[in-house]
């Protein structure tokens, strides 16, 4: 996911401001009863009532007892049988960019490059700014599926600068005046980790820019205002809480942000706990690694914690770093977007700062190189002088993997930090860019788990939708949306539906060293639940989709309530 922000237009602001507002039923201590609550605690799964305290979970049973051991002026809902979870949690997303998503040009599920075109012309009609800037476009959907060039672009708005940004956010198409802006031609070398793509017959530059080389136009873009990104990042977190999240691990944030953040959480118009990690390599990651870890910020709901490096692009742009050439593109082997000393360099000095690593690798050469670069900085730096003696580092998106380094994550304690729906989206271009071989490592949540791995669950939204009823959904069926699953998808790697949970709760906890706090409902924990409409864990597949989110609860206080929700 591309971290750089764009502006919005500033008549887009006002009426999303009404998106601040969250229902609360605020009240120091709160009953729920009459429920079906999957606890996650494995000596007593199921249970009818909790009763919340200042926060915390001061007991989990029977709804007769609970009403009894409740205080007099506790706040009772009868829940009428909804399905009670432990707080979801999303611990792989990108805040700013769900709160952008849903500010600004959208071409999410565009179905041909000419939707596209037709969006862009519709957007070029009222959009009166300098530049021209959307995301989402996936071609792998598209007859035939190509990646758009600036020709396309250029036949709708020639007058302006144009950036549209793939769904994964590791490439970008854009018009000619873009490039004429940013000095690309046909000699224009492609820059480390990058790569400007040019057409074989003319070496003409087609528009087309994949990872490190996005920035030659980005960094053109006027960036956002500080009140622009606060409306964003509050935008991301009160629609994380619609959809039942109640935190979300942020994969690359910056200074600027967390400034904000803290803002909001001090003006109170978020309520989404957060465990942060800074974007890196680059001025605001060093800063936190001289100053060692913090763990909490200016709100006990925000935590900073890690640092988010990145060694590979995405496997759609075929940006994924390969161990052999892409099965539909001889003759590429994918981009390097930092080298692996870089990563080493890091995760050495983390682990004497108590600092978490994260990486974003998605090719079996990204992983692995990852894998070794977390191998030899264990062995750098032994237990005796690291700050936190299990530091667990991950990998984020761990997506395609060699058959030899799947036990190595047990091995080494290194957590997969894996996007369930990725698997339901991508089915549709990956067997082609891996061959039927190399596609058994994708994706491979049971040969990880089975090997002794654990696995954290997230979205990767805005990448995804960032809806949790549909990582579980993936997670259980390994198929579409609509039911689909292409020919030999690997559905031997699904996932129990206890581990579903598992990875959207208790997994999520560990891995941002919370599971003592959070995860389970317990005595004694936050009293964080996801409240749905239908037991997930029971109906047949295809009903889990239709699962609504009725409340969102954090520290016990409502944060989401659905409108037609009623309180008995």
């Amino acid at each position: 996911m591309n971290k750089r922000t764009r502006r919005i237009l500033p008549q887009m602001a006002v009426p999303l401001l009404a998106l601040a507002a969250m229902p609360s039923l605020a009240s120091t201590a709160l009953v729920l009863h009459n429920a079906n609550i999957y606890t996650g605690a494995a000596l007593t799964p199921r249970a009818e009532a909790v009763v919340v305290v200042d926060g915390r979970i001061i007991y989990v049973g029977s709804g007769a007892e609970a009403l009894r051991q409740a205080p007099p002026d506790a706040r009772k809902v009868d829940l009428g049988g909804l399905t009670v979870l432990p707080g979801l949690t999303d611990s792989h997303a990108h805040l700013s960019g769900i709160g952008w998503r849903e500010l600004y040009f959208d071409l999410t599920g565009v179905p041909s490059l000419a939707a596209l075109q037709q969006r862009l012309r519709e957007r070029a009609a009222n959009d009166k700014g300098a530049w021209i800037v959307g995301r989402g476009w996936i071609e792998s959907r598209w007859s035939p599926a190509a990646f758009p060039v600036r020709q396309d672009i250029d036949l709708v708005v020639a007058d302006r600068p144009v950036v549209l940004e793939r769904i994964d956010g590791h490439a970008i198409v854009v018009n000619s005046l873009a490039l004429n802006v940013a000095g690309i031609t046909r000699d224009t070398p492609n820059p480390p980790g990058g790569e400007i793509l040019k057409d074989p017959m003319t070496g003409e530059p087609t528009g087309m820019l994949i990872d490190n080389a996005r920035p030659l136009v980005e960094d053109l873009v006027p960036l956002p205002t500080d009140s622009e990104t606060k409306l964003a990042l509050e935008t991301g977190a009160n629609r994380s809480l619609r959809v039942g999240w109640t935190q979300l691990q942020y994969a690359g944030t910056t200074d600027t942000e967390i400034r904000l953040l803290c803002e909001l959480y001090a003006e109170r118009r978020i309520a989404l706990r957060m465990y942060a990690a800074m974007e890196g390599p680059g001025p605001d990651a060093e800063r936190f690694l001289t100053m060692g870890r913090g763990e909490k910020s200016c709100d006990d709901r925000l935590v900073v914690r890690g640092i988010k490096l990145y060694m590979d692009g995405a496997l759609g742009s075929r940006g994924a770093a390969l161990l052999a050439p892409y099965s539909d593109s001889p003759e590429s082997v994918g981009l390097l977007r930092n080298e692996p000393d870089v990563i080493l360099r890091i995760a050495t000095e983390a682990l004497r700062k108590g600092i978490q690593v994260e990486t974003h690798a998605i090719g079996d050469r990204g992983n692995r190189l990852v894998l070794d670069a977390y191998e030899r900085a264990f062995a750098a730096v032994p237990v005796s002088q690291r700050l936190v003696a299990e530091p667990r580092f991950r990998i984020e998106h761990a997506q395609v993997l060699a058959p030899a380094d799947i036990p190595r994550f047990a091995k080494l304690g290194v957590i997969a930090s894996m996007q369930t729906s990725h698997a339901i989206s991508d089915m549709y271009f990956a067997p082609s860019r891996l061959g039927p071989d190399r596609v058994k490592g994708a994706y491979a949540w049971r040969s990880l788990l089975d090997a002794g791995a654990i696995i954290t669950g997230g979205t990767d939204a805005p990448v995804e939708l960032g809806d949790p009823i549909i990582e579980f959904y993936a997670a259980v069926t390994r198929r579409a949306l609509d039911g689909y699953a292409g020919p030999d998808w690997g559905l031997e790697q699904r996932l129990t539906r206890e581990e579903a949970l598992r990875l959207l709760t208790y997994w999520p906890a560990y891995a941002a060293f919370q599971e003592g706090e959070r995860g389970t409902i317990e005595v004694g924990k936050l009293a964080d639940f996801t409240v749905l409409s239908a037991d997930i864990m029971q109906v047949p597949d295809a009903r889990i989709l239709k699962a609504r989110v009725v409340y969102t609860i954090i520290g016990g206080e409502v944060v989401y309530r659905e409108a037609t929700a009623q309180e008995r």
